[in-house]
């Protein structure tokens, strides 16, 4: 291997050593300790020439109804902030890519003006519309369509519409991505043959669209996982995530041990997905 080479390769590696696995072993660490009145707040698990290793942390995880619930409720919201991303995605990335090549700029330019504003001042906005005298209950009301204000905040309902809309984004680009390589004489060619164009569209653009879906997928389903904004703002107790979950007791509670679980927990409830799309993309690519 060449000296240059040998760079390329070795300075990436200690950025992710550096940034990524030295903190994750400090926070496994101090998830295998016990909580204490001191600085830091937790016991050393070395003392005394001893390795003292404590697994209550886990086994209170998977015991206790309110992380239990908070897992569930992680999983179940980011399943369906990522299935609506995907469906909303492929078809405006779709549009975008069957618009005129002098209008897609300007399409894609759109799509990206809301990460010009912030995500808080995007999520508060959601408030004004979705609270019981907001706009859209307002709009509805004068429409005819309702005749009181329908509850959507601090509700499931609220939370996967706001991940949704703060993440469709990170679903088109991908998307759009993998769609506009493919080439359109692929289509012509099944139409052609007799294949319809939804057959051609399903049979033809959609498996080569796999590895921007696949892409899109991961790049919104974890981070909405450990989502803490959305939840507390447009959630309720109901819908209380592993995010909300993890600050509560690491500021409240100042459980440095049990924060450090979670976020353990979070980390491989995160990997376990993104090494098996990871498999079916690279198994696609082989066949």
């Amino acid at each position: 291997m060449t000296r240059r080479g040998f760079v390329l390769i070795a300075l990436p590696a200690l950025w992710t050593a550096l940034l990524v696995a030295v903190p994750l072993l400090m926070v496994l660490k101090i998830s295998f300790a016990e909580p204490q009145m001191a600085q830091p707040p937790y016991t050393p698990l070395f003392a005394d020439g001893a390795l003292r290793i404590h697994f209550g942390n886990y086994a209170l995880l998977m015991a206790d109804a309110l992380y239990l619930r908070a897992l569930g409720n992680s999983l179940l919201y980011a399943g369906i902030g990522t299935i609506c991303c995907l469906a909303l995605g492929l078809a405006i990335a779709r549009a975008v890519e069957r618009a005129a090549p002098r209008w897609q700029p300007f399409l894609l330019v759109l799509i990206i003006l809301p990460f010009w504003t912030s995500f808080l001042i995007r999520v508060y906005a959601w408030i004004a519309l979705l609270k019981p005298e907001g706009l859209i209950n307002a709009a509805l009301i004068w429409l005819g369509l309702i005749d009181e204000p329908l509850v959507m905040i601090n509700t499931g309902f609220g939370v996967a519409l706001g991940m949704t809309y703060s993440y469709l984004p990170f679903a088109i680009l991908p998307i759009y991505a993998s769609l506009v390589g493919q080439s359109p004489k692929l289509t012509e060619a099944a139409v052609d043959l007799g294949a319809s164009p939804l057959q051609a569209f399903w049979l033809v653009t959609l498996p080569l669209a796999r590895p921007g879906l696949i892409a899109a997928g991961l790049m919104v389903f974890i981070p909405m996982v450990g989502e803490f904004v959305i939840p507390d703002l447009l959630g309720g107790s109901a819908t209380i995530m592993l995010g909300q979950t993890l600050w509560s007791e690491f500021f409240s509670n100042r459980d440095w041990t049990m924060a450090s679980a979670l976020a353990v927990l979070l980390t491989l409830l995160l990997l376990g997905p993104a090494l098996w799309l990871q498999r079916l993309e690279l198994g696609g690519r082989t066949r």
